[in-house]
């Protein structure tokens, strides 16, 4: 069988390492004679499954001790709600930064439960960019602020975290976690989906300052409650077992490969050459302002939109897979998360290349 380079934004490749390990213990895990998906979550197997991947990734995040780390369920988009039902406190505004498709999903789900006060407004205009923080108009008395730090659909990625004082930060970190170190202590909430730099889909990380923990409405439903998800363990009901086993093989394989540091050497390694490629190119054009391109996610437009499905089919044909970009910016899109190998850029390259030749 021959694998593909899979440029999906989501759910995505995942190291193939991981997906060959999780293979020969299937069956039975390290000699317990059952799979990970039999096991019972309060048995002894799987609290050690998913002690040993919160250690994994508090070490590769250097996550201070006075951070909790909760594994959940609903998504990034259960967070949308998490988050204001879980940090207003009483206070009836939050600041949200509105750079894309993403970000606007959580604006429309925290209106239903405080004043949103949009600080400031990017990802619109053609190069697509984000306005410098000295031009945001933030509120004094907002419970937080929340950003999404790189917009999985157009491509736009904060090239700076932004500074909010004693007013908690709070970042949807879904699509750029684990692609290079961060400070973690800058942040009140980090959350993230798996499925683009974690695992597979159906398990959420919240990492949570411990202060802003305890102080939910009343009425948010127990299984997004940061202090009841602390007191359990991330296990107040039964989690998404087998995509928590599968994130802590993710954890142990980004160590083996260097850590977070080595990482980010070899994602902008690859995002580099991707844009050089578009940049070096009259038939190939990415519509981001160069200061505020992804790493992770690389749209790109043709000169001639009526190549676009001849474009995907040699593509395809070529072993390079799932590069349509989304319907509301069109054009390409290749995702380059962590498990996207470096050989798998340079293949892309190398088509793209060719079908210029061929094609303009």
């Amino acid at each position: 069988m021959s694998r593909v380079f899979n440029f999906s934004a989501g759910p995505a490749v995942l190291p193939e390492e991981v997906l060959k390990q999780a293979r020969e213990e299937m069956l039975d895990w390290q000699g317990s004679g059952m799979s990970v998906m039999e096991m019972s979550h309060r048995g002894k197997e799987f609290v050690s499954i998913a002690e040993t991947a919160e250690a994994d990734l508090r070490e590769l995040m250097s996550i201070p001790d006075n951070y909790k780390v909760l594994f959940l369920q609903g998504g990034a988009t259960g967070q949308f709600a998490g988050v204001p039902l879980n940090l207003l406190g009483g206070k009836g505004k939050a600041d949200y930064v509105n750079t894309g498709n993403w970000s606007k999903k959580a604006i429309a789900e925290a209106k239903k439960y405080c004043d949103v006060n949009v600080a400031a407004e990017g990802g619109k205009s053609d190069p697509m960019s984000i306005p410098a923080q000295s031009e945001w108009q933030t509120s004094p008395d907002a419970a937080y602020l929340h950003y999404t730090p790189n917009e999985t659909i157009s491509g736009v990625e904060f090239p700076f975290v932004p500074e909010t004082g004693d007013v908690p930060l709070v970042a949807d970190m879904s699509s750029t976690i684990l692609s290079r170190p961060v400070d973690v202590s800058k942040f009140g909430v980090i959350y993230a989906g798996a499925q683009k730099n974690i695992g597979p889909a159906g398990i959420t990380v919240v990492i949570v300052r411990e202060d802003l923990i305890g102080n939910a409405d009343p009425k948010t439903p127990s299984f997004i409650d940061y202090q009841v998800q602390a007191d359990a363990d991330s296990m107040s009901n039964t989690p998404p077992t087998y995509a928590w086993y599968i994130a802590g093989l993710v954890f142990q394989w980004l160590k083996r490969q260097g850590g977070l540091e080595a990482m980010a050497e070899i994602n902008k390694r690859k995002a580099d050459k991707l844009y050089a490629a578009i940049d070096g190119s009259d038939f190939y054009r990415n519509p981001v302002d160069p200061a505020c391109r992804s790493w992770m996610n690389v749209p790109f437009v043709l000169a001639d939109d009526g190549l676009n499905e001849t474009f995907l089919a040699e593509a395809k044909d070529a072993g390079l897979t799932t590069l349509k970009g989304h319907r509301s910016v069109g054009g390409m899109r290749a995702s380059i998360y962590n498990a996207m190998p470096e050989a798998g850029v340079d293949r892309l390259v190398e088509f793209m290349k060719d079908f210029e030749q061929r094609k303009a």
